[in-house]
């Protein structure tokens, strides 16, 4: 299943997958999925969509946001 909200996806990155939204790691995202010419990138916009893609980037972002607050 495809995360459709911030609170799913956080769900999934967190729990499903056990990974830690540390400050690097949404750093290492945001930069990878901002990077056009990353292949992996590429693959994720292909598989996934352009919309798709700036919704993760902006979860990541509010992920990035809440460390902050």
């Amino acid at each position: 299943m495809i995360p459709t909200d911030y609170q799913s996806w956080h769900h999934c990155i967190t729990v499903d997958c056990g990974i830690t939204l540390s400050a690097s790691y949404i750093q290492q995202r945001l930069t990878a999925l901002n990077n056009l010419s990353d292949f992996r990138t590429q693959q994720f916009i292909r598989l996934y969509g352009k919309s798709h893609h700036q919704q993760v980037l902006g979860w990541f972002q509010q992920a990035q946001d809440s460390l902050s607050s």
